[in-house]
């Protein structure tokens, strides 16, 4: 399921649907947009359910004594694009939850994230311009086939 692109607010019967499920705010480690951070923070409120603030972060594979002492490192302007939605959310009296998915099959660990907690709505929000074209159509393309839920991103699908 998903929702148009072009709808600005959500509607009533958008928010009837993710009835009792979280909303999912979700980047693949870049900045989230402002038009997707005010979406699931606005649905979250109308819908009076919980705020998932998700940053699903690549790490490669590699022989464990490489990996000693390494973490991931996420950018300031990363971190600060997660922050704002959920303190606002916070102060709106929203439960916040900010998680942060690390491995080698990204949109794989959000699949599985998503089966477990079955968020209502996931709003897909990476910053286009800071995320390769090809990678986020691939990861935009698997989450409406494959996620329980609905699915917005602010991109005509047909592009």
């Amino acid at each position: 399921m998903t929702l148009d692109a072009g709808r600005r607010s959500t509607t009533s019967s958008a928010v009837e649907s993710i009835a009792g499920r979280p909303v999912l705010l979700l980047t693949f480690d870049v900045p989230v947009t402002s038009e997707a951070a005010t979406l699931a923070v606005d649905t979250a409120v109308e819908s009076g359910q919980p705020l998932l603030v998700v940053n699903a972060v690549e790490l490669s594979i590699r022989p464990m004594t490489l990996s000693w002492g390494a973490e991931v490192v996420v950018t300031e302007d990363v971190d600060e694009s997660l922050r704002a939605p959920a303190e606002l959310a916070h102060a709106l009296s929203v439960e916040v939850e900010r998680v942060r998915l690390v491995s080698p099959r990204p949109v794989e660990a959000v699949l599985e994230f998503v089966a477990k907690r079955r968020p209502g709505l996931l709003v897909l929000g990476p910053e286009p311009r800071r995320m390769s074209r090809r990678r986020l159509a691939r990861a935009e393309s698997r989450l409406r086939k494959e996620a329980p839920c609905l699915v917005w991103s602010g991109r005509d699908p047909e592009l």
